[in-house]
C-alpha cells in the first residue's frame, strides 16, 4: 500500500479513465497533492486541524462483554467518535485544505449515507468554501437527517433522479458537474475510488486510522498487534486507511461487503467512474445495481487497491446479509452501549458469524473499525421495526423476550 506512481495502478487495477477535458484537472490534482503531502507545514496543519476540529486521536475501545460472549478479544477503533460521526472527516479535511491551497473556491461531493456529504459541508463551512453535494433521491429519503445537516451547514444538496437514484448515480452526476466547473471547483471524492490520484490520495488521508490503531493495539495486546483486522467495504476508504496500518504485519485483513453488492466475489474487471476494478456487470458489460440496507454500501464496485489486495491474496472480502447487519447493531448496542452505523455493522456482523470457527478461533484478537455512528440510521431502523423488520432482532426487548 505505497505510492502507485504516475499511472495510478495497483496491479491490474486503478488508472485514469476520464473525458479528455478532465485529464488536466486530474494531473493538476496529482501534482498539487504530491507537493502538499511532501510539505511538512501542510501535514502539520492537517494534523492540528484533525486534533482540534475532528477530535483525533480516536480511542480503541475493548468490547469486554461482547468479547466474553464470543470467546475472543474484540477491540473497536472508534471513528464513530469523530466530529460529524464518521471517518469521512479525515479525508474531507485533507481534500478541503488541499483545494484551498490550490486556489479552488467550491467543493463538489457525492454521498450515499450522507456522512461524506455532511463532512464535506462541515469542512467547507470551516474553510470558507462553497459546497454542492450530489445525492440520490432514494438515499435522501433514507437519510433525511443528514440532508438537513448538510443544508444547515450551508451546502446545496442536489437530488439525483437518474438510474437507481443511489450512490452510483450520485457519483456519475458529480463527475459531470466537475467537467463544467474544473477551474473553480474541486471534486471531493469520498472513497478510495475514482480516477488517479483519488484512490491513493484518499487512502493516504485515511491512513491516520490504521497508524493510530497500530500504536493503540501495541499498548493493549500482549502480542502487540491483532490477529485479524476487519472493516466494512463499499468503496472502501475506512478499510484502506485501517489496512494501511497493518499491511506490513502478519495480521489477516478482512474487508466485509454487503451481500447485495459483493464486487470482489460477484464482480468482474471493468471500468466505472474513472477507474478499473472489480465491478458488478452483466455479460454485456452493463453495470448492475447493488443492494444494501446501508445507503453507503450499495455501490456496484470496489476501490482498485482493494481489488488488488484480493487479487494477490493479501486481504479477503466476505459478505454479510441485511438481517445479519441488523442483528449486529442490536448486539453491540445491548452489550457495549454503542450504536454503530449500518455500514460499520457489516464488519461486526462477520465477526459474530465467524467467532468460534476456524475463521476466528477461540482466543484470537480482532480489531474492528467502527467507521461511523448509528444516529443517522435511526429512522430507517424504526421503519424496519414498524414494518416487521428484515430480522426478528428489532422486535425483542432488552431481555430478549419476543414482543
Amino acid at each position: 500500500m505505497a505510492d502507485p506512481g504516475s499511472t495510478g495502478r495497483f496491479g491490474r487495477f486503478g488508472g485514469r479513465y476520464v473525458p479528455e477535458s478532465l485529464v488536466p484537472a486530474c494531473e493538476q490534482l496529482e501534482s498539487g497533492f504530491r507537493a502538499a503531502w511532501a510539505d511538512p507545514a501542510f501535514r502539520a496543519g492537517l494534523a492540528r486541524t484533525l486534533a482540534l476540529h475532528a477530535g483525533r486521536p480516536t480511542p480503541v475501545t475493548p468490547a469486554l462483554r461482547l468479547s466474553a460472549e464470543l470467546g475472543l478479544t474484540l477491540l473497536l477503533k472508534r471513528e464513530d467518535l469523530t466530529h460529524t460521526g464518521s471517518h469521512k472527516i479525515n479525508n474531507v479535511l485533507g481534500q478541503a485544505m488541499l483545494a484551498k491551497r490550490m486556489g479552488k473556491t467550491r467543493l463538489l461531493a457525492e454521498t450515499g449515507a450522507g456522512q461524506h456529504g455532511v463532512a464535506s459541508a462541515t469542512a467547507a463551512a470551516l474553510l470558507g468554501l462553497e459546497c454542492v453535494v450530489y445525492m440520490g433521491e432514494r438515499d435522501m429519503r433514507r437519510q433525511e437527517l443528514n440532508v438537513f445537516r448538510m443544508e444547515l451547514l450551508g451546502a446545496t444538496v442536489v437530488a439525483v433522479r437518474n438510474g437507481s437514484r443511489t450512490l452510483k448515480d450520485a457519483c456519475t452526476e458529480a463527475l459531470r458537474g466537475w467537467v463544467t466547473q474544473v477551474d473553480e471547483a474541486h471534486y471531493c471524492v469520498g472513497s478510495v475510488m475514482g480516477p488517479h490520484p483519488y484512490p491513493w490520495m484518499v487512502r493516504e488521508f485515511q491512513r491516520v486510522v490504521g497508524e493510530e490503531a497500530r500504536q493503540q493495539c501495541a499498548a493493549l495486546l500482549p502480542q502487540g498487534r491483532p490477529d485479524v483486522v476487519v472493516a466494512c467495504v463499499g468503496g472502501g476508504s475506512n478499510a484502506a486507511g485501517t489496512f494501511a496500518g497493518f499491511v506490513d504485519t502478519d495480521a489477516r485483513l478482512v474487508g466485509v461487503e454487503a451481500a447485495g453488492g459483493a464486487a470482489v466475489s460477484r464482480g468482474a474487471p471493468g471500468v466505472l467512474h474513472g477507474y478499473r476494478s472489480q465491478v458488478l456487470q452483466d455479460e454485456h458489460g452493463q453495470i448492475l445495481e447493488a443492494h444494501s440496507i446501508s445507503a453507503g454500501l450499495d455501490y456496484p464496485g470496489i476501490g482498485p487497491e482493494h481489488a488488488h489486495l484480493a487479487d494477490i491474496g493479501r486481504a479477503e472480502y466476505p459478505s454479510v446479509t441485511d438481517a445479519e447487519v441488523v442483528e449486529a447493531v442490536l448486539r453491540l448496542a445491548r452489550t457495549e452501549g454503542i450504536v454503530p452505523a449500518l455500514e460499520s455493522a457489516h464488519a461486526l456482523a462477520w465477526v459474530l458469524r465467524a467467532a468460534g470457527t476456524p475463521q476466528l478461533p477461540t482466543g484470537c484478537s480482532v480489531l474492528v473499525t467502527l467507521s461511523g455512528r448509528g444516529d443517522k440510521d435511526g429512522a430507517q431502523l424504526v421503519a424496519l421495526r414498524r414494518d416487521g423488520a428484515r430480522s426478528g432482532a428489532l422486535r425483542r426487548d432488552a431481555a430478549g423476550t419476543p414482543r
